[in-house]
């Protein structure tokens, strides 16, 4: 079981078991979204995770995404697309422990900055 919180802690999450799988993501919208140079995310099967406290904000960012945030702090927290249904991508960073989830792949690594060395 993995557990987490936004910044100011109005949110926290479990997610059972380990992830399906760890990545970045260089997207330009995760980098807007983020404000970082790259994302790391883990996603799980959403059934698995649970949300407690506060409710999470969400904004669609494009058709078919949907990118979850504390309304509260505004840390971003979530990812859930069309494209892989049924899953919740959980930002690494928000993770009590994010030095267990290290990524494993690269995602839209054409848009990587190019300054970016991973």
């Amino acid at each position: 079981m993995s557990e987490g919180r936004c910044l100011c802690g109005n949110i926290r999450f479990t997610a059972d078991g380990p992830p399906k799988w760890t990545s970045y993501c260089h997207c330009q919208s995760c980098r807007r979204h983020t404000g970082a140079p790259v994302s790391a995310y883990a996603g799980f099967e959403a059934a698995k995770v649970r949300f407690s406290g506060g409710a999470l904000s969400t904004f669609e960012s494009s058709p078919g995404v949907r990118r979850g945030f504390c309304g509260r702090c505004g840390s971003t927290l979530t990812y859930e697309g069309d494209r892989w249904p049924g899953e919740v991508h959980l930002h690494v960073g928000a993770f009590d422990d994010p030095g267990a989830l290290a990524p494993t792949g690269h995602a839209f690594a054409d848009e990587r900055l190019p300054w970016l060395k991973l």
